[in-house]
């Protein structure tokens, strides 16, 4: 499937005429591309294209194709055993079992809300085993995977989403920093813990790097560019990892961006590629090849996944309101999971035996996470008061006191009855 997208060279003259598009008129030449459902872009004959180059394609790596073929790549080799292709398939069906056991948790009302990585496995999982264990991970609140290839609990997770801790994990001790609420915050983040890790002298032939993860709609976000700009000028060893699903919420990319999402770095000053989001050979290897430059001290990098967001934004959306059945069908042909299935099977390196194995440990994996969540203790309530502030706060000291009266009141009344 294609879309038509239009565009313009001038942003200037009459009124916009619907959607915040201008008007054509004498000083604005309208040009088109097709975007098709792979992500490569092909400007119209006898038109500018993307990247300005009549007619040319935005180049997607991939080293997997969706009928499970492998591929080589000249700028990015890839050496795998069996036993670390067989890995990667374990943890693809893992995290997609604890996602899926998630969003029926919360459809029973065990957890207020959850964001679903279905469809983006492969970008997680890919970038997460391309990092060192010292290198330092900063999510939004969808990195299931990552989090998985960082050693967090995935019942942690789960704590955030039940509304009964603050994060549920220690960041330094899996070097993977608490979820990110706020749309994009996370990318200043992880720019400044770079510039850190250069101050410390930690830059080198052996040396540490971040990750940052944000999503299609973030990229529109201020403070994504801002990080763009100091990560550009001070060389940060950062590199922002943009799993481009597609969907910002209801709005589509082409509201996002008239050029495709890796090409804004050069315009930062810093290289960007787009990688086939739905490969995890391809994602593993560009991950690790744009984290390894970081640590030489070689600055940041722009990697645009191109995947596509199977399900719900999170569990209080409903995408059959914006986005066509069709859309949907065609990615599932692209499936990260069976790509590597197919890859195992056509290879004879795993067997029926290894995949019922499998799918016997991800039906166990789903019954202790939702063990494990069922089983939760409440948190007692004046404990929200904890760990905010570092030093005493008359202001916070004031509203635990009064919160607190409150709840005597309750008591009180147990008493009266």
């Amino acid at each position: 499937m294609a879309l038509t997208v239009p565009a313009h060279q001038s942003r200037y003259g009459p009124p916009p005429a619907g959607r915040g598009d201008p008007a054509a008129g004498p000083d604005h030449k309208e040009w088109h591309v097709a975007v098709d459902a792979d992500g490569a872009v092909t400007a119209a004959p006898g038109s500018a294209s993307l990247d300005r180059q009549a007619g040319s394609r935005v180049e997607t790596i991939q080293l997997l194709t969706p009928e499970g073929e492998r591929l080589e790549h000249p700028e990015y080799p890839l050496e795998l055993s069996t036993d670390d292709v067989k890995g990667l398939y374990r943890d693809l069906v893992l995290v997609r079992r604890i996602d899926t056991e998630a969003i029926a948790l919360q459809r029973q009302g065990e957890l207020g809300i959850w964001a679903s990585l279905l469809g983006q496995e492969a970008a997680q999982v890919g970038s997460g085993r391309a990092l060192g264990p010292r290198d330092m991970a900063f999510p939004t609140y969808r990195e299931h995977g990552v989090a998985w290839c960082r050693g967090v609990d995935p019942i942690k997770l789960l704590e955030l989403y039940r509304g009964v801790s603050h994060g549920g994990w220690d960041p330094a001790e899996h070097n993977f920093h608490i979820y990110t609420i706020v749309i994009g915050a996370q990318t200043l983040h992880a720019t400044g813990y770079a510039m850190g890790i250069q101050r410390d002298g930690l830059v080198g032939e052996d040396g540490e790097a971040v990750i940052v993860y944000f999503g299609d709609g973030a990229t529109s976000q201020g403070d994504v560019n801002e990080a763009f700009v100091f990560a550009s000028v001070f060389n940060a060893p950062v590199v922002f990892f943009c799993q481009n699903n597609q969907w910002a919420i209801s709005e589509p990319l082409e509201r996002q961006s008239r050029v495709p999402l890796y090409q804004r770095a050069s315009g930062f000053g810093f290289p960007g590629i787009r990688v086939d989001g739905n490969d995890v050979f391809a994602c593993l290897a560009v991950t690790r090849k744009a984290m390894q430059a970081a640590r030489e001290g070689q600055g940041p990098t722009l990697i645009e996944a191109f995947t596509y967001r199977m399900g719900a934004h999170t569990t209080t959306d409903d995408p059959t309101r914006y986005r066509l059945a069709t859309e949907l069908e065609a990615w599932k042909l692209k499936d990260p999971i069976e790509r590597v299935k197919a890859y195992l099977v056509r290879t004879g390196a795993a067997d029926a035996a290894f995949f019922e194995a499998i799918e016997a440990e991800s039906a166990e994996v789903g019954r202790t996470v939702r063990q494990g969540c069922l089983s939760m203790p409440d948190p007692q309530p004046l404990a929200i008061f904890e760990n905010i502030y570092s030093e005493p706060n008359a202001l916070l000291d004031a509203e635990r006191e009064q919160f607190a009266a409150y709840l005597d009141t309750f008591e009180a009344e147990e008493v009266a009855r």
